[in-house]
């Protein structure tokens, strides 16, 4: 009987441990982030498109702990390299299934934001393992690492909408499918994604631009600076100047009476702005390589002033390892389809195997 008794206290302490084991909070080691997150005690908030955790498991399904600002971002989930459903979050703090029903043995998932600041930050607290499931190694960092500091292209603006109504919201926004985070995957890369829908160099569609931005960990907060030791590309792309192509010619709106008062700026202080932005980031970045892009929306139609404002800045740098290229104008309407995103993503990904060493 005493025996029986020690052996039933040894079944239950460990189908405790394996319970609890079971339970993998936000900032245990075992969990791979990309992107800029902040990880507190408690979770770990996802607010810039693309951020995302990574676990490799043994088991046959994940749950994640999480709650949404607004109730309005997507989810990708990614199950050894295929992409499953997308969830759509609530405001509400809830479990979600992940993945369920898998082979067992050992799996890789990623947990991938699809959307914007914008649309609100997502609080991670926690992945739950399915019962007899056990958490393996991080993934290992991987070799290459690229950033991205852009707008709505960068982002995946309306890359969703098949009714050709260009529609801006949550639904239509995948950052997994726009030409970034593709060209991103095909490197193997780690992947950073600095971008918000609308915004500019000098000017944008509302009061920030991203010279004030790209710095910040929460971009909604002046104070809140990210801290760049954290993260150190090889590759630097920055796609800007499509919105301020728009608004500078513009003086009724807002934004541009804002920045400029009554007078456009003219050409060098457009080529100055830009300059100035590329020599902030490489000075965050001395040994990056940073291709300074353009396109594939009316910025780069022919005729268009902006890429020479580009190639004006970056010659005034003088700096072997600042490029440029250049997106051909996709001439249809609304921001780039999927099939134009992976289009962009194809040219990039050519230029970078041609010019880039890393």
């Amino acid at each position: 009987m005493r025996r029986y008794l020690i052996t039933l206290t040894i079944l239950l302490l460990l189908n405790r441990y394996s319970s609890a084991q079971s339970i993998i909070k936000n900032d245990d080691s075992h969990i791979h982030y990309m992107g800029r997150v902040a990880v507190t005690d408690s979770a770990t908030i996802f607010s810039w498109a693309g951020n995302s955790a990574t676990i490799n498991f043994t088991g046959t399904g994940v749950k994640a702990l999480l709650k949404d600002e607004h109730g309005t971002n997507y989810f990708k989930v990614i199950v050894d390299g295929n992409v499953q459903p997308d969830i759509q979050l609530d405001s509400t703090k809830r479990l979600y299934t992940l993945a369920s029903g898998l082979s067992s043995g050992k799996h890789n998932l990623v947990l991938f934001k699809r959307g914007e600041w914008a649309f609100g930050k997502t609080w991670f607290y926690q992945f739950v393992l399915d019962k007899d499931s056990r958490i393996e190694m991080a993934p290992a960092a991987k070799k290459r690492k690229i950033e991205f500091f852009g707008n709505s292209i960068t982002c995946g603006y309306a890359v969703l909408d098949t009714a050709g109504k260009d529609r801006g919201t949550s639904p239509f926004e995948d950052n997994y499918i726009a030409y970034a985070a593709t060209t991103a995957r095909y490197f193997d890369a780690e992947y950073s994604c600095i971008a918000k829908s609308g915004i500019g160099v000098l000017v944008s569609w509302f009061p920030l631009i991203m010279p004030e931005m790209y710095d910040r960990l929460d971009a909604t907060d002046a104070n809140s600076k990210w801290d760049f030791k954290k993260y150190t590309p090889d590759v630097v792309v920055i796609n800007l100047f499509q919105n301020d192509s728009w608004i500078v010619m513009q003086p009724q709106n807002p934004e541009f009476k804002h920045r400029f008062g009554t007078t456009p700026p003219g050409d060098d202080k457009i080529v100055a702005a830009y300059k100035d932005m590329v020599k902030n980031i490489r000075g965050k970045y001395p040994k990056a390589q940073i291709i300074c892009v353009l396109g594939s929306m009316d910025a780069t139609k022919e005729g268009s002033p902006w890429p020479g404002y580009i190639v004006q800045a970056v010659n005034q740098l003088k700096d072997k390892n600042i490029k440029t290229h250049f997106f051909p104008y996709k001439n249809t309407n609304g921001h780039p389809s999927k099939a134009e995103q992976k289009a962009m993503a194809d040219d990039l990904i050519s230029y970078i195997e041609k010019n880039i060493k890393w």
